[in-house]
């Protein structure tokens, strides 16, 4: 069995670029949904849009999934990547409850209230991806000064953290300026605008390649 790298900065074994490619098939399974229910004259169905801000906002998580499952199937030396893959995978549910309870309880969900609706739907994953990936910082270090200070020198972590906290700041402001996905490809198209989920891996494979 290949031994596992010393140095904690060397990402070779850490695959974000067979992460990055699932991100381009969710992003257009989303608009190709959401175009052929308008086309129908669903556009305000509500499991329409449920079905599309999944597939737009957590496509590629449910292709990274899987590619955790077969690294681990495929018994490859636990990774970055793995991780990142098993946080999105189980982070993709959240917003499920999030929108089912928002409409339950009688929130606009195409108003600046519902503003965090699709917010979740596009990083929700990331936000467990984040904390599977700090989880795996952990384990590696095993003391939390030491995890921190690997975490803050991480590129794919301190581009992920900073995505998590500023995509909600540019929703609010997008839906307070009249923006509402009154449409199922404006819906589409606001899920994806704010899944910035391919920047970390996209950040990561151009680290990979550099080294």
């Amino acid at each position: 069995m290949e031994e596992e790298k010393d140095n904690p900065e060397e990402i070779e074994e850490e695959e974000f670029g067979e992460l990055l490619k699932y991100t381009g098939v969710g992003f257009a399974g989303g608009l190709l949904i959401g175009t052929l229910l308008d086309f129908f004259g669903l556009q305000l169905s509500s499991i329409g849009q449920w079905v599309v801000r999944t597939m737009a906002g957590e496509g590629e998580s449910i292709f990274e999934g899987i590619y955790a499952i077969r690294c681990r199937i495929r018994g490859s030396i636990g990774s970055m990547a793995e991780a990142y893959g098993w946080g999105k995978f189980f982070g993709m549910m959240v917003p499920w409850i999030i929108d089912w309870g928002s409409r339950l309880l009688g929130i606009d969900v195409y108003g600046v209230e519902g503003f965090y609706i699709p917010y979740f739907y596009a990083l929700s994953d990331q936000i467990g991806a984040n904390v599977s990936g700090l989880l795996y910082l952990h384990r590696k270090e095993r003391e939390w000064s030491k995890t921190i200070d690997r975490y803050i020198h991480h590129p794919v972590m301190v581009v992920s953290l900073a995505i998590i906290l500023l995509v909600p700041i540019g929703l609010f402001v997008v839906r307070f300026l009249g923006f509402s996905p009154k449409t199922q490809v404006y819906t589409a198209l606001e899920t994806i605008v704010a899944n910035l989920c391919w920047v970390p891996p996209l950040v990561g494979w151009l680290k990979e390649k550099h080294e």
